[in-house]
C-alpha cells in the first residue's frame, strides 16, 4: 500500500513543484483535507463509500475546497483520489507528500538530541554544520537527552551523527578492547 501511496504523493509533488506552487502552502491545504477527514468519520463514509455517486462526492469536495480558500489543483488532486478509490489513504499520501517535496527541495529533517536546551546561536550554528555535511538545507526539531552526559546526537533519515560525550566513552571502550 506504501508504494500506491507514494506514486500519487510523487504525482501531486511533481505537478506542485512543476506549477511554481509554493509548496508550503500546498502542504498545508492537503494536511487541511486529511484532517477534515481523520475529524470527521460522516466525510469519511461519504468520500469512501462507493454506493455514492462519483458527481455527489465531488460536489461535496468541491463545496470543502471553496469554503477553506483551497487551489483547483488540491480539488483535482482529491477528485482524482475518489476516481481511483484511494482517498481512503489520504493520511498515507499526505506523509509521501510531505517526504517528496522536501527531497525535491532539498530538505532534510534532523532530529538533534542534546544534554541541554540549546542557545538559539548554537542551533543556527549545528544546523548550519549539518547542512555544510549533507549539502541541504536542515529542519531541525530539538529535544533533551540528560544521559547524553555532553554533546550532542543528530539523526537524519536513518543516518545518526553521534557527537556525544557518551558516544565518545563508548567509542574509547570499544577501542581498548579491541586491543
Amino acid at each position: 500500500m506504501a508504494s500506491v501511496a507514494g506514486r500519487y504523493a510523487r504525482a501531486f509533488a511533481e505537478v506542485v513543484v512543476d506549477r511554481h506552487i509554493g509548496p508550503a502552502e500546498a502542504m498545508q491545504e492537503l494536511n487541511s483535507i486529511a484532517e477534515l477527514m481523520n475529524s470527521s468519520p460522516e466525510l469519511r463514509n461519504v468520500l469512501e463509500n462507493p454506493a455514492v455517486a462519483r458527481k455527489q462526492k465531488v460536489s461535496l469536495v468541491d463545496a470543502i475546497v471553496q469554503r477553506m480558500g483551497g487551489s483547483k489543483m488540491l480539488r483535482n488532486f482529491i477528485a482524482v483520489l475518489i476516481d481511483q478509490r484511494r482517498i481512503s489513504q489520504i493520511n498515507e499520501i499526505t506523509e509521501q507528500f510531505k517526504h517528496e517535496l522536501d527531497q525535491r527541495l532539498g530538505i532534510a529533517e534532523a532530529r538533534i538530541v542534546s544534554v541541554r536546551e540549546l542557545m538559539p546561536q548554537e542551533k543556527h550554528s549545528l544546523e548550519k554544520q549539518i547542512a555544510a555535511l549533507t549539502g541541504k538545507v536542515i529542519r531541525a526539531t530539538y529535544t533533551r537527552d540528560a544521559s547524553l552526559l555532553g554533546g550532542a546526537v543528530v539523526r537524519i533519515g536513518s543516518t545518526i551523527y553521534d557527537g556525544s560525550v557518551r558516544g565518545q566513552l563508548q567509542r574509547i571502550k570499544q577501542q581498548i578492547t579491541a586491543l
